[in-house]
């Protein structure tokens, strides 16, 4: 049980952590505007997706947060994830921008099971 735990709660910090940097970087990093429009999205689209981060980031964060709305955040951010590895993809960027993305999907997909297993653990 320790062991799915501290799995849980690092995989969790790193999600959190890299998605708030992202939001970050997306309100006030100039360079990310000619970013998004290099992939070919509109600039309202990185303020949105700057929100959502944040959004998520709170929901998988805070404990206290029903399960339904951090399930929900799990999903946003694996649709993120895996649109950023075949935006990039297609633009042609190199191997970083889309590993990058590859592996914020694995260590996700790492804290969704172990934070299911952490929920089971305590009803049972």
């Amino acid at each position: 049980m320790k062991a799915i735990k501290i799995t849980y709660w690092i995989t969790t910090g790193l999600i959190v952590l890299g998605m708030l940097a992202n939001a970050y970087n997306y309100f006030f990093n100039p360079t990310l505007k000619v970013a998004f429009d290099h992939l070919g999205f509109p600039d309202w689209f990185r303020v949105e997706l700057g929100i959502a981060k944040l959004l998520g980031a709170f929901a998988i964060a805070i404990p206290a947060v029903p399960v339904r709305v951090k399930e929900w955040a799990y999903f946003g951010f694996s649709l993120s994830f895996s649109s950023a590895i075949i935006a990039h993809y297609n633009a042609g960027d190199s191997v970083f921008n889309i590993v990058a993305p590859l592996i914020m999907l694995l260590i996700l997909v790492v804290s969704y099971f172990s934070y299911h297993k952490v929920v089971r653990q305590k009803i049972a």
